[in-house]
């Protein structure tokens, strides 16, 4: 079961139209997303290039979750969808 402060990642390839981000508008190519449960239980969603050393948060990628459990699920469903298209290996 997840709890506060848990860290989900993945990396794939981005499909067509890469993943927007709210920082720096549309990142292509090899990614590493990550969603990470906060302290107070909001969920945020980043992206950063493949072994790069900057984060981006992807557009739309905050919220509160009444369950910390759900964070594992909507990570999952959010790379699902990110890389619709590319190629995922997580």
């Amino acid at each position: 079961m997840a709890a506060m402060g848990d860290t989900y990642s993945g990396d794939f390839t981005t499909g067509q139209g890469g993943v927007f981000t709210d920082e720096v508008g549309v990142i292509t190519g090899r990614v590493t997303l990550e969603t990470r449960v906060d302290d107070d239980g909001k969920v945020v969603v980043r992206v950063q290039y493949k072994d790069a050393d900057e984060w981006y948060t992807v557009t739309g990628g905050r919220c509160t979750l009444h369950d910390a459990a759900d964070a594992k699920p909507v990570h999952d469903l959010v790379l699902a969808v990110l890389a619709r298209g590319g190629e995922g290996d997580s």
